[in-house]
């Protein structure tokens, strides 16, 4: 839910239920206590060694990627993403990719893994990413020239969209982009961008497109599945320079 204004309803309800539960906090209702500050979050996909997803956490990252889809060179097992996440420090995200897989599947490495998030990058309806009982997001295939409209609508109970280039059955994680102009102004939820960012072109993303979140995959790569620490760091210092004033 967006609240508009110091001079929206829902502001002003929302400063007098503060005042309720906090009446000692008067400063919470100046205009500016409840404007969010912006800060676009960072997942790194593919992750498949533990020591990339240490790194990627270390260097800023909000979130890693791990992709549960057999055909995909970052493939992950449900031994190999457990040390992964074991791995990791306190508060990163761990989101699991899934494309058209049997639920049962799904339900596996659910019991086994902790992740946070799960993310569905194939044909998947609605009914069938809700069935899991966990907050999830669903890919949009913008290569086939999906509608990101269409996708709100259909997928209103998604945590967020994830817009990404592929099509055709791809997973994603090929490197292309796509045309951003065809991305709404107005999201009625959370878009993270994909498809083909890189420490080069992340920057100039953010600035066009102001996304809630950037997913890299294999622009941080220098092999399918081996993330390089240098092109991390790099690609969050354009995620930095993206929100900075140009």
């Amino acid at each position: 839910m967006r609240i508009a204004g110091p001079s929206s309803p829902l502001y002003q309800l929302a400063g007098f239920l503060v005042v309720l539960a906090f009446p000692g906090c008067p400063r919470l209702l100046s205009p500016h206590a409840m404007t969010p500050i912006s800060r676009t979050r960072v997942k790194i996909c593919g992750i498949t060694r533990p020591e990339d997803g240490v790194v990627a956490a270390v260097l800023g990252a909000d979130a890693i990627g791990l992709v549960f889809y057999p055909p995909s060179p970052r493939f992950v097992t449900v031994e190999a993403a457990q040390q992964i996440v074991a791995a990791l420090p306190p508060f990163i995200t761990v989101v699991g990719l899934f494309m058209n897989a049997d639920p049962a599947a799904v339900q596996t490495v659910i019991a086994r893994v902790p992740l946070h998030l799960l993310q569905f990058h194939g044909d998947e309806p609605p009914d069938y990413c809700v069935q899991f009982g966990q907050p999830y997001l669903k890919a949009v295939p913008m290569g086939t020239g999906a509608e990101v409209r269409d996708y709100e609508q259909r997928f209103a109970s998604a945590a967020g969209l994830l817009l990404d280039s592929h099509g055709g059955g791809q997973s994603g994680g090929s490197g292309h982009d796509f045309d951003w102009t065809r991305i709404p102004a107005e999201r009625g939820k959370p878009l993270i961008l994909a498809g083909g960012l890189h420490p080069g072109n992340v920057a100039k993303a953010i600035r066009q497109v102001r996304p809630y979140a950037v997913d890299v995959s294999s622009g941080v790569e220098t092999a399918k599945g081996i993330k390089d620490a240098e092109l991390m760091r790099a690609f969050l210092r354009g995620v930095y320079d993206g929100e900075s004033p140009a």
